[in-house]
């Protein structure tokens, strides 16, 4: 006789390239719920800010799935996550946070950080690429360039947030036409 190992019978869903073996059957419930913060098999998330509510997020697949220069995910009253897609070539634009702490992760491609104590001196360089984070003091000048050759796919935590909720800004231009003036520390 043949005997199925242990785990040859768990129900197993797959989010996105992830699968998931339920350790309770009580959990399968779950896998199938209408949740638009839930992605299952390979689904879209809805990339809208979804406020000061809880949400729970693959924020990869997410990052990946943008194609806006910034979309704000989620904005709190002290932390915001915006997700961000940088086209081959161009940046994200030398600025500065006076009094905003600033954390992005690359998702994918490869890109040129770049930081200083002013916009003449970007004395730390480092090339980033796939799962690489950057740390941005607040009152540090800072930039990051797509030196590779597909979009930048990242997602950036600001604290306390800095862009107004709900910010969509489909390409740079619109960004820096919609920040004129609203205190960003662009050059």
């Amino acid at each position: 006789m043949y005997y199925v190992p242990y785990y040859g019978n768990m129900p197993m869903y797959n989010y996105g390239d992830q699968p998931v073996y339920w350790t309770h059957p009580n959990q399968i419930g779950y896998a199938n719920r209408a949740d638009p913060s839930r992605s299952s098999n390979g689904g879209s998330n809805v990339l809208k800010d979804y406020g000061a509510q809880p949400l729970v997020i693959n924020l990869e697949n997410a990052a990946k799935q943008n194609d806006t220069y910034r979309t704000a995910l989620w904005t709190g009253k002290k932390l915001q996550v915006t997700l961000m897609s940088i086209n081959v070539g161009e940046d994200i634009g030398l600025e500065i946070h006076p009094d905003v702490d600033q954390f992005l992760y690359i998702e994918q491609g490869e890109g040129l950080a770049q930081m200083g104590p002013s916009k003449d001196n970007l004395n730390f360089e480092r090339k980033v690429y796939d799962n690489f984070a950057i740390m941005v003091p607040a009152g540090t000048w800072h930039n990051v360039t797509n030196t590779g050759n597909m979009p930048l796919k990242l997602y950036s935590i600001y604290a306390p947030p800095n862009h107004p909720f709900g910010t969509v800004h489909a390409t740079k231009a619109d960004a820096e036409a919609s920040e004129a003036g609203y205190g960003q520390g662009k050059e």
